[in-house]
């Protein structure tokens, strides 16, 4: 491997250097890596070693000549690189739940049904600390490996097991959001004003539209205030000669969110 430039176009000392351990992308073309500072990465135009004081901006040659562009990792790119263990949250979906929540630096969320982790590591991201439960505990394991992929393991606590019959042991009034992507939603938002903080909210997301009235009409009867259940859906635009229209693809679908508040 051949360091060939810095970003800004000249040869980098080590000691000019920024890097934080977190993972970079690799990429040429639609070629892309993931790959920890310090590593190595194989590819079929050749074995990419990577320096420890890699940089944004970089171009680093694999040993038989080949170039490729280091990117700094931004949260998107956890949904293509991670290890999946099911259908994760897409990148559009999780934007909607930090916006509407309004997740930030210092804030403890509360998630439930971890599954790949994308969710977890992208609120992190945002300045979170992530206490999250997966039942399944190979799945658990997965997302435990994804977060020190991501470089976010040490925001995110990742639990096997059931959250529900944990509550017990959760301190009351200590989160400031709850995410629920799982099937007993229901029983959680049951939790959620004893969970939350006053004003903080709790957002569910579904794939079915009988457990997303089930999560409306339980977050009212508990008490949560600003109830709302949105379909969450996308129609990418297609430009060509003929002229400009929606895609004929299938209609981007994925889920129902709710968002709730504590009061």
């Amino acid at each position: 491997m051949t360091r060939v430039s810095g970003s800004d176009g000249t040869d980098e000392d080590a000691s000019d250097a920024d890097s934080d351990g977190v993972p970079v992308l690799l990429v040429r073309g639609d070629r892309e890596y993931l790959v920890q500072p310090g590593g190595e990465q194989g590819t079929d135009l050749g074995v990419l070693e990577v320096p420890e004081d890699v940089e944004s901006g970089d171009t680093l040659e694999t040993h038989l000549g080949d170039e490729f562009q280091v990117r700094r990792l931004r949260g998107p790119d956890l949904f293509h690189h991670f290890e999946r263990t099911g259908a994760p949250m897409v990148p559009r979906d999780i934007g909607l739940v930090i916006g509407e929540t309004g997740i930030a630096r210092g804030d403890r969320v509360l998630d439930a049904g971890t599954g790949t982790g994308v969710l977890a590591a992208m609120m992190a991201r945002a300045g979170a600390s992530v206490v999250t439960y997966e039942q399944d505990a190979d799945f658990a394991d997965v997302a435990r490996e994804n977060m020190a992929l991501g470089g976010v393991e040490d925001d995110v606590d990742v639990r096997t097991g059931d959250v529900t019959e944990e509550i017990d042991a959760l301190e009351s009034s200590s989160f400031d959001v709850l995410t629920l992507d799982t099937a007993d939603a229901p029983a959680m938002v049951e939790h959620a004003p004893d969970l939350l903080v006053d004003g903080g909210f709790v957002a569910v997301y579904s794939p079915f539209i009988e457990s997303t009235r089930e999560v409306a009409e339980t977050a009212r009867e508990v008490g949560l205030s600003d109830v709302t259940t949105r379909e969450t859906i996308q129609r990418e635009m297609q430009f060509d000669e003929r002229g400009s229209r929606p895609t004929t693809a299938p209609v981007g679908h994925t889920g129902y969110l709710t968002i709730a508040r504590n009061e």
